[in-house]
């Protein structure tokens, strides 16, 4: 067993979009996705009560430490992650908190904590067809009939993904302007269902969680193979409201909290999947507090 201190926090806070904070440590966290938020989540703060985080790497895999004691999920499991990288950026969400501990700015901690306990109790095939399943209500693919800007908006920013995507994956998607959805034929899902098949567990958790931020498996599948950054995903799945906004004005302060909010969270999803997806080990000697 060895341990290490944090390292690479500058970099994991430029790409969680979070602020520059003091040390860290350990405590037992809950899970906050929005279907579980009511039986599953912590309190939504806590007074800070750690000084120093470190990483060890123990049997089942990367562990986090807080104050030399060790990270529990809300069911009182081990908090062990698959990854270094993905150990270091939970580390980096535990080092950005200040005097209070946001637990619902902790978006990696949460999909791991997810990933840990499952509380819903469900397999990799009921995963996988979850998230498959937002097809029938993908954003991008319900369109409207008028106004006419709005019409050829949704065609000139929707449409290149909806191509990009049937062209990827060799399937068919569409669109409509039917209450009913565009009519998506069993072969399209069965090919994306044998393409999320790849993913491992922890992979697919984030990917669900990407799906239910986004409302849309379309541009789930252009963010995490690198098509769209996570900007484009968020501004593309909020088009009409966006439009809205152009046309009527912002709400102060609101309007702008909900698209920092969703950006943070599907960023952080996104890393997810990525981080969840590394084989290998970061080599890099990491820096001492």
């Amino acid at each position: 067993m060895w341990r290490r201190c944090l390292c690479l926090r500058d970099r994991w806070r430029r790409l969680l979009n979070q602020p520059s904070g003091g040390p860290t440590a350990i405590v037992r966290t809950g899970a906050n996705i929005p279907s579980l938020s009511r039986a599953y989540a912590p309190p939504a703060e806590r007074k800070r009560f750690y000084q120093n985080v470190s990483i060890t790497q123990g049997e089942g895999g990367f562990e986090i430490n807080l104050d030399h004691r060790k990270l529990k999920t809300p069911q009182a499991k081990l908090f062990t992650v698959p990854s270094e990288a993905l150990a270091i950026a939970v580390a980096t969400e535990w080092d950005c908190q200040q005097d209070t501990i946001k637990f619902y700015t902790m978006h990696l901690t949460t999909l791991c904590n997810t990933s840990l306990d499952n509380p819903t109790q469900r397999n990799k095939d009921q995963l996988i067809r979850a998230a498959v399943k937002f097809l029938d209500t993908d954003t991008i693919c319900y369109r409207v009939e008028e106004p006419e800007t709005l019409v050829e908006l949704q065609k000139n920013e929707w449409d290149p993904i909806i191509t990009w995507a049937e062209k990827r994956y060799g399937v068919e998607i569409g669109s409509s302007t039917s209450i009913m959805g565009p009519n998506i034929p069993d072969r399209t899902r069965e090919v994306l269902v044998s393409h999320l098949a790849s993913y491992s567990m922890w992979a697919l958790q984030g990917i669900e969680f990407v799906v239910s931020q986004l409302k849309s498996m379309v541009l789930t599948l252009g963010l995490i193979d690198l098509r769209l950054t996570v900007e484009q995903a968020v501004l593309l799945s909020r088009l009409e409201e966006e439009y809205q906004i152009q046309k009527w004005g912002n709400v102060e302060w609101a309007h702008d909290y909900e698209l920092q909010e969703l950006r943070a969270r599907t960023a952080a999803g996104a890393l997810f999947v990525h981080l969840c997806s590394e084989s290998t080990t970061i080599r890099h000697k990491l820096l001492q507090d």
